[in-house]
């Protein structure tokens, strides 16, 4: 017997305790099944379609499969949750503004609760992600994080007292569109010089312009190898970077701001050089020293499901 099998039939015991997350990205969804103790014990994943009707079927499928991989029926789980990129009403499952999904104003909480028979719980997918985040760093509910995503573009979902926090009119965390370059680029949001024109793989497709796959690693390698203007590229978008977890500490007083998202993946390089660059910040200021902002940057280790696994949490709320 496996050790995931394991933790199935633990779960499975323990009755209805198994509950279904599921991040629906713009090309892909990835979906989970975690137990009580927060432990992923199955995951797939799924190309996701686009416009309504496809994104409605590719959720019902993952979790139909996933209760056949739990060998469970989907009425039997303790609850199903979903993150989603856009404009989203947690209260009503209401989507908005997801344009690389082609949807605007689907009613998916409760479409998906007509299909699957039991409450879906819908959050922003980023919002969901920091849910994910902060149940990995195994703190008491009394911590507070700030979870930096660092994709396509640039947001931050804040949880205090285990919770996420979304300020009074729901914008809490969208420090992107922060302008912090008068003479920046224009941003789609219609200001110019935006924190998200910077730091971000938009910004460094603008930037860098290349073929490969994986344009942020492509620019690391570049860098590293001497290229100029990958030099120049990339400390720009590093200083940035930081730039956006000092505003999280001095707007926030976080304890802890951990980076997410696509751009995670460049793992402990893209860290350490965050990092250096904090360190440097409080090398030249007393004040800046004084909030310790270098130790408190973290990053999501690479493969970690984080916006599935907290909207498996979302499900919870």
């Amino acid at each position: 017997m496996t050790d995931t099998q394991l933790h199935v039939d633990t779960a499975l015991a323990a009755g209805s305790a198994l509950r279904i997350g599921i991040d629906i990205g713009g090309t892909k969804t990835d979906a989970v099944v975690i137990d009580p103790t927060g432990t992923i014990v199955q995951r797939l994943r799924l190309p996701t379609g686009f416009g309504p009707d496809a994104v409605l079927e590719t959720a019902v499928a993952a979790v139909t499969r996933l209760a056949d991989l739990a060998q469970t029926g989907v009425t039997s789980f303790a609850s199903i949750g979903v993150g989603i990129p856009g404009a989203v009403d947690n209260g009503t499952g209401r989507v908005t503004h997801a344009v690389n999904l082609g949807l605007e104003g689907l009613e998916l909480g409760s479409e998906l609760t007509r299909r699957l028979g039991r409450p879906v719980r819908i959050d922003n997918d980023v919002n969901a992600a920091a849910l994910g985040a902060f149940h990995l760093l195994e703190k008491h509910e009394s911590f507070s994080m700030a979870y930096l995503n660092l994709g396509t573009g640039l947001a931050a979902g804040i949880v205090i007292d285990g919770r996420v926090w979304r300020g009074s009119r729901g914008t809490a965390g969208e420090i992107g569109h922060i302008p912090v370059d008068p003479q920046g680029p224009e941003c789609p949001c219609g200001q110019r010089g935006c924190l998200e024109m910077l730091a971000s793989g938009s910004a460094i497709a603008r930037q860098w312009p290349t073929d490969d796959p994986k344009p942020a690693r492509a620019l690391f390698a570049a860098a590293a190898a001497g290229d100029p203007v990958a030099t120049q590229v990339k400390t720009r978008f590093v200083e940035n970077v930081a730039a956006a977890v000092r505003i999280l500490v001095l707007t926030v007083d976080v304890d802890s701001v951990v980076i997410g998202g696509g751009l995670s993946s460049l793992g402990p390089i893209l860290l350490d050089e965050v990092r250096a660059v904090l360190s440097s910040w409080e090398a030249a200021s007393g004040f800046l020293a004084s909030t310790g902002l270098s130790g408190r940057v973290a990053i999501v280790p690479v493969d970690f499901p984080a916006a599935a696994v907290g909207a498996a949490l979302v499900g919870v709320a």
